[in-house]
């Protein structure tokens, strides 16, 4: 009687529990006394099971867990025997017990709630509502009246209370709404919401849940003692003395009993209800009756132990898509997905940690088992043995013989299988062209029969119009219009690419192309513009991380992943001696990854310079040599209302790079060949940024931290070549750095020297102020990297104890570390910007007749200024500006505006000196202007040692009043440096930083488009779409569909078009 009532009890009640001694003669007393764990984990004498087999069976990582679970703690057996406070001690089974009780007094509590308001659904008056059920038709014709299509509760709950529920379970939301809430979703008429419901946010049970266990208030008020609640479902909770229970073997299963007196005392009794409570709660949970078949229609009388092993361990019913647990049993997926998640990843039959990851399909011979199992015909009428597999085909048939076709019944739809055993059935599109064929041999007679007789062979047509019908029966109507466009012959849509090249130089945000998407579509009713996922698909290719690559030898200290986007600028910061946080947030690309983006994108433009110098591809085994144009510059304030985030400074530091050329030693030759140069290397389309920072330049610590991974990477590519695979065939590429496009606060921040008015004038060579002041053209180029940092050393070390001017004169200006190698130019823009400023005080100074006073005052500097701004704003309308910059300046240093100067100059000999001084440098300023002088100015280029002594002497004889003993930085490189520059390089212009200043206003372009809550997700944006705004690729496909807005007006409206041949441009040109 014992043991059949234990059968019964299920597999929930075989729960694993403390094992006792073997020696069960002791006494209670001596036996807690004397028990360790070795010997509560001993086997029974009647297992004739070795002990390492038992070992095998059990993972090292699983054995922890069950001697936690499956026995007493250390500390509670020794205060039992120690005459300690006698409390309960439960096992494995009645923690389970406890969980499956709280979770279904859980699950009660959400049946009485709103799953939108939280409401008790008993205090609103009117029906309940379920969430997951169709539309009634009353409430569907009152929708579809207001314009709702909607057939379901979930679509509209999204639609009007932004919420989607079609994930929800069981175990943390409520199923049924409230009528209130219903009322709201009529009156918005299934789209919106004219009420201000709060939908609260469910979360799953846990040992504070406010459901199970609300707070009360009053307890702190009146000083009561609060109710002590029910323990933690983690906790391990501890179990009576007389509780110890003995372990009886029925076949392979295990069921316990209470030893001692209690045998046969009341224990017995109660196993028979918590079985029954237990199965009721697990039902409650996994919600399966009505989607599982159960045991009871198998036909023949199996072995219980063989039927055992086809049911499910939670729900009882026959295996439904069954999976294996690392332990070895067997569930319906629903079931223990269900499971897990209410009462958490263990299994529910011996309680081990089983994770949803770690469930696998059992193996094919026992699924075949499975589905050759005989079921009886649930039918009355019918009777029949159906096997499990053909269980689905033989239910439809009833369901066809029925009276009313259109209401079968989806009781088994659910769960009835539609995989036949064996091999699975494959999808058609996963098949090769052959089996298509032979798969749909009937079907293609069929409709090539149907097309010869009724369409005149038109088999095309046929198919397209099938395709159609599918695609509306479907509601797929975005597809089924496009097709019905292409058979009609007025297909038309914007590839992708061009669709992103449009949105990113006309600088549309996301809603903004949104709506020029939708509006669009609704005026032509085609789609033009492609949606926005696609343009983020054509993203992922033009974005750094989408190539393989790889280098040889690989790069020291960098990942060789490929796969590589965005990167948090702060990734390789040094935590300072205070370990203070870096006040700042710095985004940017992997230096090698965006060398190989950039490669890439010029693919076609090296194959076809390839091409032009008539080599192969074969021939160039040598490799490519690549030269990189290196920019760093600060943007100043950048400061905007929007962007939330730390406080960061509000200046912005940018640092890119430009590929210049690229070129290719031929095999058997000694002379390279150029097949790749920048057409224009100062646009702000060929200066791709690396790097953006907000940070103060002139912050040389943060801006050294920052900028070290950079020059870690640019170092390890110097001493490694690239292999990337162009024009199909995999080539060697080697880079070449040269970090010139820096204004002359960069360079001597990179290069660690003193600020620009220190007394060494030159980042160049190593005069001082007065020496190049005293010889204003005769100087070489001294300085470089190598040697700053064997100075900066000096400087640090002071190996000499010398004074502290000693040791500047010694280390001439270097007082910080420089950090990054620069090379030694001159930069074209920021030499004419400041150029023109000292223009501009030279006209200020002659207008004022600087030459006869001594010290002017300061009201009469501002006369002076005063009086020239109004000169050059009346004659050539330039405005005033508070600093210099390159328009301005190229305005300004022009014969037309020494003319208008000359105006208020009272001396006709200073007005002769002025256009003399300004004729001298027009013509000095195409050699270091132009990309190319030897090409472009070849006869400037050969006086310009000439011009430049010339422009010298006039500085010392005619202006002496204002260079006596001091010159600015940019006219000594101006006077000293440039030939000797031009000769080395070729160029100075080319290597300018223009093109990073011209991108100064794309950076806050891109930020206003990308306006976010969040300062680093509009770094990120900022840093994405400017990538892509100096993308090659992008700018083809805007050069060639500059003619797009025609073809639209066209697409839009065809009839109109057709006789009006000969629009005007100024009419289509947007």
């Amino acid at each position: 009687m014992v043991e059949e009532q234990l059968e019964t009890d299920g597999p929930r009640s075989s729960m694993p529990a403390e094992l006792p001694h073997p020696q069960s003669q002791y006494s209670q007393w001596k036996f807690k006394l004397f028990r360790v764990r070795s010997m509560e984990k001993a086997p029974l004498p009647t297992e004739s099971q070795p002990e390492g087999e038992v070992l095998l069976r059990i993972s090292p990582t699983a054995a922890p867990q069950i001697e936690l679970d499956n026995a007493v703690g250390p500390g509670s057996v020794m205060k039992l025997c120690l005459g300690g406070k006698k409390e309960n001690v439960e096992g494995p089974g009645g923690r389970i017990d406890r969980k499956l009780e709280e979770m279904d007094t859980h699950m009660n509590h959400l049946r009485c709630l709103c799953r939108l308001c939280g409401m008790t659904l008993r205090k609103v008056k009117g029906p309940v509502h379920e969430v997951h059920r169709d539309l009634d038709e009353g409430t569907k014709g009152v929708l579809r009246k207001m314009g709702c299509k909607f057939t379901g509760w979930p679509e509209v709950i999204l639609k009007v209370f932004k919420v989607d529920v079609t994930e929800d379970t069981e175990s943390v939301h409520p199923i049924s709404f409230c009528h209130r809430c219903w009322m709201a979703s009529i009156r918005g008429g299934g789209v919106c919401s004219f009420s201000r419901t709060r939908v609260p946010e469910w979360k799953p049970h846990s040992s504070l849940c406010h459901l199970c266990f609300p707070k009360k208030h009053s307890f702190k008020r009146t000083g009561r003692k609060r109710r002590k609640s029910i323990p933690r479902v983690q906790s391990l909770a501890k179990r009576s003395r007389w509780e110890h229970i003995t372990n009886i073997h029925v076949g392979e299963r295990r069921f316990w009993k209470p030893f001692g007196d209690h045998e046969h005392g009341p224990a017995l009794r109660g196993w028979g209800k918590p079985s029954i409570q237990r199965e009721q709660w697990v039902r409650n949970i996994t919600q399966c009756q009505k989607d599982h078949l159960s045991t009871k229609l198998i036909s023949e009388k199996l072995p219980v132990d063989f039927l055992y092993s086809f049911t499910c361990l939670v729900c009882d019913h026959l295996l439904s898509d069954p999976l294996q647990s690392p332990c070895g049993h067997l569930f319906c997926r629903s079931c223990i997905l269900k499971y897990n998640h209410a009462l958490g990843p263990h299994c529910p039959a011996c309680n081990l940690p089983c994770a949803p990851n770690d469930l696998t399909p059992p193996a094919k011979a026992f699924l075949s088992a499975l589905y050759s199992l005989p079921l009886l015909c649930p039918r009355g009428d019918c009777g029949e043995h159906v096997r499990l597999e053909s269980f689905k085909t033989h239910y439809l048939d009833h369901e066809q013989r029925q009276t009313d076709p259109n209401k079968l019944s989806s009781q088994l739809d659910n769960y009835l299988f539609a995989n036949k055993g064996g091999r699975p059935r494959q999808h058609l599109l996963s098949l090769t062209r052959r089996a298509q064929k032979h798969r749909l041999r009937d079907v293609k007679n069929h409709v090539r029969v149907f097309a010869d007789k009724e369409e005149g062979g038109d088999l095309k047509s046929v198919c397209l119009t099938l395709f159609l019908l599918a695609l509306r029966s479907g509601n797929e109507h975005r597809q089924a219009d496009e097709l019905e466009a292409l058979m009609q012959g007025r297909g038309f849509g914007l590839h992708p690419a061009v669709c992103l090249a449009i949105r990113v130089n006309t600088f549309l945000s996301c809603s903004q192309y949104h709506k020029l998407y939708r509006t669009v579509k609704a005026i032509s009713g085609r789609q033009i513009f492609q949606p926005l996922y696609t343009l983020r698909a054509a993203e992922k290719e033009l974005l750094p991380g989408f190539h393989q690559f790889e280098w040889q030898p690989a790069l020291k200290n960098v990942s060789p992943s490929c796969n590589v986007g965005i990167i948090n600028g702060l990734s390789g910061w040094a935590s300072s001696v205070d370990d203070y946080p870096a006040d700042t947030i710095a985004r940017r690309f992997r230096y090698d990854v965006a060398l190989v983006s950039a490669l890439k994108d010029l693919e076609e433009d090296i194959m076809e310079g390839l091409r032009e110098s008539g080599m192969e591809d074969s021939a160039c085994t040598s490799g490519f040599r690549v030269m990189i144009k290196e920019c760093c510059d600060g943007m100043g304030d950048v400061s905007e209302k929007h962007g939330g985030g730390p406080a960061v400074p509000e200046k912005t530091v940018r640092f890119s790079f430009t590929i210049m050329s690229v070129s290719v030693r031929p095999d058997d030759e000694e002379k390279e060949v150029t097949i790749f140069t920048e057409s224009k290397p100062n646009s702000e389309l060929s200066c791709k940024p690396l790097c953006l920072i907000f940070v103060d330049e002139s912050d040389h610590e943060t801006l050294t931290a920052l900028l070290g991974p950079i020059v870690a990477e640019r170092n390890a590519m110097k001493e490694s070549r690239l292999i990337l695979s162009m024009g199909g065939m995999p080539h060697f590429f080697s880079f070449h750095f040269r970090g010139t496009g820096y204004d002359e606060k960069m360079v001597r921040e990179m290069e660690g020297l003193e600020a620009s008015g220190s007394t060494y004038v030159c980042t160049l060579c190593d005069s001082s102020r007065a020496e190049a002041c005293q010889n204003m053209v005769l100087h070489s180029i001294t300085r470089s990297h190598e040697e700053n940092l064997d100075r900066y050393e000096i400087w640090r070390t002071n190996p000499f104890s010398e004074s502290l001017d000693e040791l500047r004169d010694r280390v001439k200006g270097v007082t910080a570390k420089p950090f990054m190698e620069t090379q030694p130019t001159l930069d074209a823009l920021h030499c004419d910007i400041g150029n023109a400023t000292e223009f501009y005080k030279i006209f200020q100074d002659e207008i004022g007749e600087m030459y006869q006073k001594v010290n002017p005052s300061r009201e009469e500097r501002r006369s002076w200024r005063a009086a020239l701004d109004k000169q050059l704003r009346k004659k050539m309308k330039l405005k005033p500006i508070m600093r210099m910059n390159g328009n301005y300046a190229r305005r300004l240093m022009s014969m037309e505006a020494v003319e208008v100067v000359c105006e208020l100059v009272p001396s006709e000999e200073r007005r002769e000196a002025l256009r003399e001084l300004m004729r001298i440098y027009l013509q000095m300023k195409p050699v270091w202007r132009t990309t190319c002088p030897a090409k472009e100015c070849p006869d400037q280029l050969c006086s310009y040692s000439f011009n430049s002594q010339r422009f010298a002497d006039l500085l010392s004889s005619v202006f002496k009043y204002r260079y006596n003993g001091k010159i600015t930085n940019y006219l000594h490189k101006t006077l000293a440096h440039v030939p000797e520059i031009v000769e080395r390089d070729g160029s100075i212009g080319a290597w300018a930083s223009e093109g990073n200043e011209s991108a100064n206003k794309l950076f806050r372009r891109f930020r206003k488009m990308n306006a976010r809550q969040s300062k680093t997700f509009e770094l990120e944006d900022v840093l994405k779409h400017h990538w892509l705004y100096t993308s090659k690729y992008l700018q083809k496909f805007m050069e060639a569909h500059k003619d797009s807005a025609r073809a639209m007006q066209a697409t839009i409206n065809p009839v109109e078009m057709q006789g009006d041949e000969e629009m005007s441009l100024e009419v289509t040109d947007l």
